[in-house]
């Protein structure tokens, strides 16, 4: 960095620094090479930077589905990249002048900034809380998941923030720009490590903390039964309770261990700082306490001793809440100080799980090497969306909406077969990532560094689950999504997506003729069976793909002989009785035969009866689902054969938007804020605010806008994995089959079995 930006940086030139770092140079700063603006936050025991960066990645770009068409990767410069990394220094590598400023580090101008630290612990605790899914986390030592992550409420204030540094400040936080510093102690984790050096002769802070968790702190403290021979009944005190830390040290005649010492130690200041945290909290009514500041860093010990303090002195009416980030905050607000200019409070974040080292090991047995390596480096990624996401206006509650079905950090044999499934699927995954790119030299070798980090990803997850917060089948896929991305396999589905849109497409002629042969009633459970059979074809499940890779001629028709289930399904006529729907907003699944022959002749029959529809599809890949710019080509060859559908573009009853997710899986809580397309003389045209500004909405206004009142949600990952409990304001059609045998039998059912939820909210 100091090539970079000259020698006007922060740190006073600790060389040491860099020789402490045990990851290579590349690894730490990968992205370093267009770095727009760094930030560091200098503190007594840590250094924290912060890099904001434009990197390339490879994007596929479909130009038609015809079997000669190509699919052409091109190479996208974007600015979307915040790396943070905390960086600790060696005990010789104190700085000999420094104040309590968070320096914001311009290189390309070669300026430094100095920001007031406070201001910036603000900003990055004020950023997390609002952008970050499962940032906070409770601890409850007894519960068989120690770690109960919070969902993101919309209104994050007020609250009150305990940073512990190497001293402790304690900060009143009510508006964005409102906070006020009400306290503080020079008791915090410089004095925990300072003390623990003097008694133990350690001078490693995680070697401290290993010390700890192995002491009995028992041994040195008095307690209150020590004191009274039992409980103290009168004020009810349990005889466990610490009575004077380091209280039998005084008279015993004989030598106290490292480890009970640095467990005593550890108790003291935890205890102290979760007194006084409690007591401001109670002082100012506030019920939300945030700890934050790198003294924590997931430690259980330290948790669990201040979430008992803020329990018992605050009677059970205060919570002790931690964040997985907590280090990260004084940098990351100096970034935001730093790039008000370009807005970022405009834009939506998303934590990038290939670049983040995650939440460590509660035990220093279990990922010994990621603890070791934690030591002295952490990172943490974010990638910058391009357009705001918001809340889909018609859930119910945004504050109670989980989009997850099933919690894996819960529940332990879900967790370990769906790992397992991850596993076994990755030599696919390399397969069909090295095939999308065949006259790329170097995909073979890109295809194995994949392989080999979401494999160490996956064994990470088997040890401690919750390192990303939730462990779900949604981060699961999302993590193999971003680590793709991380090697340039932007799309590794693309090939078989553009061979079965291609098929898909000759066939809708046909399709479309028999429907319209069948009476009312027929083909309103034939439009339902198409549904459901398009969306068998979806490769990455393992069952389908089997059969996909062995059997070239199954089709749609083979598809709705595999489906069970669906034989008396009364409820298929249901969403076409009585009057039309004003406007339906559809999330498709799958290219190919799904969308084409199962999603679009549904589409059809919405607009023949007068109903608008809003057609929402990924705006990245994932998997073989289909894309916002694959829906764009699908239509214009689906209106060029078949009038009403070319008839409700001219008109604007339909209507394709991007849903802002690149993800199997649908989060109802971030929606994307597109553009939407039109037909207008043949020709499919995007329209912006530049044209027309009522039609930059978004997808979130226009649901309010057409008075959206059905949602239908397709496929597994969708209307299983997620969304599956997910209750809306208006009425809603879950549908989608199962393809995982493990799944069907834990729902009770057989695979290919189908998930048909219709349900109308009550009045």
């Amino acid at each position: 960095m100091a090539e970079r930006g000259g020698r006007g940086t922060s740190s006073g030139g600790d060389s040491s620094l860099d020789k402490s770092i045990t990851l290579p140079p590349d690894e730490i700063f990968r992205n370093l090479e267009n770095a727009k603006c760094f930030a560091i936050d200098i503190g007594g025991s840590l250094t924290k930077l912060a890099y904001y960066s434009t990197v390339q990645h490879k994007v596929a770009r479909v130009r038609s589905f015809d079997h000669s068409g190509k699919v052409r990767i091109a190479l996208y410069s974007k600015p979307e990249l915040l790396t943070c990394a905390v960086m600790r220094r060696k005990k010789n590598g104190n700085l000999k002048h420094r104040d309590y400023s968070v320096y914001k580090c311009v290189c390309f101008l070669f300026r430094v900034d100095k920001e007031d630290v406070m201001t910036c612990l603000i900003k990055g605790c004020n950023f997390v809380l609002k952008n970050i899914p499962h940032e906070v986390f409770a601890y409850q030592k007894d519960s068989d998941t120690e770690f109960r992550f919070q969902t993101n409420h919309p209104n994050i204030f007020p609250y009150l923030l305990v940073n512990i540094g190497s001293g402790v400040s304690i900060v009143k936080v009510e508006t964005g720009d409102k906070f006020e510093w009400i306290g503080g102690s020079s008791i915090g984790g410089g004095t925990f490590w300072g003390l623990g050096a003097l008694l133990t002769k350690t001078k490693k802070f995680d070697e401290l903390l290993q010390l700890a968790s192995k002491g009995q702190h028992t041994n040195v403290d008095m307690l209150v039964k020590d004191v009274y021979g039992g409980a103290y009944q009168t004020l009810g005190l349990s005889g466990n309770l610490i009575a004077s830390s380091f209280g039998k040290s005084a008279t015993a005649d004989k030598e106290f261990s490292k480890d009970d010492m640095a467990k005593s130690l550890l108790h003291m200041i935890s205890n102290d700082i979760g007194q006084l945290a409690c007591l401001y909290a109670k002082l100012h009514n506030l019920h939300k306490i945030y700890f934050g500041g790198f003294f924590i860093r997931g430690h259980p010990v330290t948790m669990r001793t201040i979430t008992y303090s803020i329990n018992f002195f605050s009677k059970g009416e205060v919570q002790a809440l931690f964040l997985r980030h907590e280090g990260y905050l004084g940098a990351i607000g100096a970034f935001l100080k730093g790039a008000e200019q370009d807005n970022p409070n405009e834009y939506s974040w998303g934590e990038n799980y290939a670049g983040s080292s995650g939440l460590m090991s509660p035990s220093p047995d279990l990922c010994p090497m990621q603890r070791a390596r934690s030591g002295t480096f952490d990172m943490f990624e974010m990638d910058r969306l391009e357009r705001p996401l918001v809340n889909l206006p018609l859930l119910k509650d945004p504050s109670t909406y989980i989009p997850d079905t099933v919690d894996l950090t819960d529940d332990a044999m879900a967790r370990k077969y769906w790992l397992t499934c991850f596993e076994e699927a990755l030599d696919g995954v390399v397969k069909r990532a090295m095939a999308s790119q065949p006259d790329s030299i170097d995909a073979a070798e890109r295809a194995e560094k994949f392989r080999q980090k979401y494999w160490n990803k996956l064994q990470t997850l088997r040890q401690q689950p919750f390192a990303y917060g939730t462990l779900t089948v949604r981060s699961l896929l999302d993590t193999r999504e971003h680590c793709l991305n991380e090697f340039s396999f932007p799309d590794p589905y693309s090939k078989v997506k553009q061979k079965e849109n291609g098929i898909a497409l000759k066939c809708f002629p046909s399709v479309i003729e028999s429907l319209d042969s069948l009476g009312w009633e027929e083909r309103q459970f034939a439009l339902v069976k198409g549904l459901l059979a398009g969306n068998v074809f979806d490769w990455g499940a393992k069952a389908v793909s089997e059969v996909l890779e062995s059997e070239p001629q199954f089709g749609f028709e083979e598809a709705k002989e595999k489906l069970q289930g669906i034989e008396n399904h009364s409820v298929a006529s249901c969403l076409c009785e009585g009057p039309p729907h004003k406007c339906a907003l559809i999330f498709a699944d799958n290219s190919g035969i799904d969308i084409i022959l199962g999603v679009f002749p549904f589409v059809r029959e919405l607009l023949s009866r007068g109903s608008e529809v809003i057609l929402a599809c990924n705006s990245g890949p994932a998997l073989n689902d289909v894309t916002y710019s694959e829906s764009l080509i699908v239509t214009e060859r689906i209106a060029a054969m078949d009038p009403i559908i070319q008839s409700a573009l001219m008109e604007e009853r339909l209507l394709l938007v991007q849903t802002g997710s690149s993800s199997p899986c649908l989060d109802l809580r971030y929606v994307y804020q597109p553009y939407y397309i039109t037909h207008v003389t043949g020709q499919l045209h995007f329209l912006s605010a530049s044209h027309y500004s009522r039609l930059d909405k978004g997808l979130a206004l226009l649901v309010r806008e057409r008075k959206t009142d059905l949602v239908i949600i397709e496929g597994m990952g969708r209307a299983i994995h997620t969304n599956y409990y997910a209750a809306l304001q208006c009425e809603s059609l879950k549908l989608a089959v199962i393809k995982n045998s493990w799944l069907a039998d834990r729902l009770g059912g057989k695979i290919f079995s189908v998930i048909f939820k219709y349900e109308v909210p009550l009045k």
